[in-house]
């Protein structure tokens, strides 16, 4: 689904929740132009009834009189009284019909924490913690990854373990409420394969989880290096004035070729950078795979 759609639905959940009970907005407000002429129309009728009103008062037909007067009244009223909604209150019956279109349209193309049981939950903490250390990197925004590649397949991967884990998490309910019934021993003999298959397809989510961490990890080493290296960099680029201090102010020299080290530091941590962003592709690759 678009991105927008995205925010839309995490800054809206509880709304979401309500949408799948069954709840529905009220219905579509006619356009203000409608209801402008509505109004316009309704006075103008009034006004009407009004005219014909003098017109029987002036024949002295009072009774025709009093009952198109009353009727001009209650067409006035009927204008004048109608409740009007607020801005506020228009913006939040379109920002719900949004929503409720928008989950009609992506129904079975998002995941909310309340599909997910516990162990899910923590599973899929696991999951977004790794990919949001990965897209949030330094050495992922300066193109040192493969920065396409991460941009795409991770929110995918993101998108089929919570795919995944919603259903487990479905199937592991449904599983436990027939077994904490009580069961027979036939019944138990069926009950326990299923059982073995919920753990099996945990544990092959678990594996994906553990591969994304893994990657995440060969990415926090090179972070790591990228920042050192930085920080060497900016050390670095003040020496000469370390230099020019030292002969200015007489101080002993022999400092002078610690400092001078830096070139050499930046030199290993730039194969360290280049070794981290090489483990880091081999772990995509393997992510991949």
């Amino acid at each position: 689904m678009p991105a927008e759609t995205a925010d839309l639905f995490r800054d809206h959940r509880k709304l979401l929740l309500r949408i799948r009970a069954g709840w529905t907005p009220p219905g579509k407000r006619r356009p203000p132009a409608l209801g402008l002429v509505a109004r316009i129309t309704t006075t103008l009728v009034a006004l009407l009834a009004v005219g014909a009103g003098l017109d029987f008062f002036m024949a002295g037909r009072y009774t025709p009189f009093v009952v198109v007067m009353t009727l001009a009244a209650l067409l006035i009223v009927g204008v004048l009284a109608k409740p009007r909604p607020d801005a506020d209150t228009e913006r939040r019956q379109a920002v719900e019909r949004q929503v409720y279109d928008s989950a009609r349209r992506y129904a079975g193309r998002y995941v909310l924490r309340e599909d997910l049981d516990e162990g899910a939950r923590r599973l899929m903490a696991r999951t977004s913690a790794a990919i949001d250390s990965v897209l949030e990197s330094h050495v992922h925004a300066e193109g040192l990854l493969d920065d396409v590649r991460n941009t795409v397949m991770l929110p995918a991967q993101e998108w089929e373990i919570a795919r995944l884990l919603a259903k487990l998490s479905e199937l592991r309910a449904g599983h436990r409420q027939v077994v904490g019934e009580g069961v027979t021993p036939e019944v138990a003999a069926v009950a326990e394969p299923l059982a073995q298959a919920l753990d099996s397809s945990e544990r092959a989510v678990v594996a994906r989880i553990e591969a994304l961490e893994r990657y995440a990890g060969h990415v926090a080493d090179a972070e790591r290096a990228y920042r050192a290296r930085e920080q060497i960099a900016r050390l670095g680029a003040q020496l000469p004035r370390y230099e020019e201090l030292l002969a200015e102010s007489g101080a002993d020299d022999s400092a002078v070729p610690e400092l001078k080290r830096l070139s050499d530091d930046a030199d290993r941590l730039e194969q360290a950078l280049r070794d981290s962003v090489t483990s880091a592709h081999e772990a995509f690759r393997h992510l991949r795979g």
